[in-house]
């Protein structure tokens, strides 16, 4: 299946916390950084969810949030830190292509305007945000 979410890691379940309706999977990215998803507990018996699991993690790149400086004292599970490699700007958004510290490339849509306040440019220090309630797994093909 192809998709068009731009933002595709390979990982391995780490932890599953399953709740009544909702739970948390937790997946070490193959370079090494941990991001939470909040999925329902069907999804996750569906799937066959547990520990050691390979699985593909999945972020629109308009549900990536960029900051620069320390992000402290937030909800916001996942934190994964990185370089800009690229801005390109349009009108309105700006696209910005991160290279996380573990090797793998992130893609944030954000406004224009975040962007330039942020002044956002090739190896800016950044961090991408991304709540867990916007983070999917599915299972890798074959």
């Amino acid at each position: 299946m192809r998709l068009s979410i731009r933002n595709q890691f390979a990982g391995t379940v780490v932890a599953v916390a399953v709740g009544e309706v909702m739970s948390t999977v937790k997946v070490r990215l193959t370079g090494g950084q941990e991001v939470t998803a909040a999925i329902t507990a069907e999804s996750v018996r569906d799937l066959g969810l547990a520990e050691g699991t390979s699985v593909l993690v999945l972020v629109k790149s308009t549900e990536a949030s960029v900051a620069t400086g320390a992000v402290d004292r937030i909800s916001i599970r996942n934190r994964l830190t990185g370089v800009v490699s690229s801005v390109d700007h349009g009108h309105v958004m700006t696209t910005v292509k991160i290279t996380l510290d573990g090797g793998e490339a992130l893609t944030a849509a954000i406004t224009r305007d975040g962007a330039e306040d942020l002044d956002l440019a090739d190896g800016t220090q950044v961090t991408a945000l991304v709540k867990s309630t916007e983070v999917s797994i599915a299972l890798p093909p074959g």
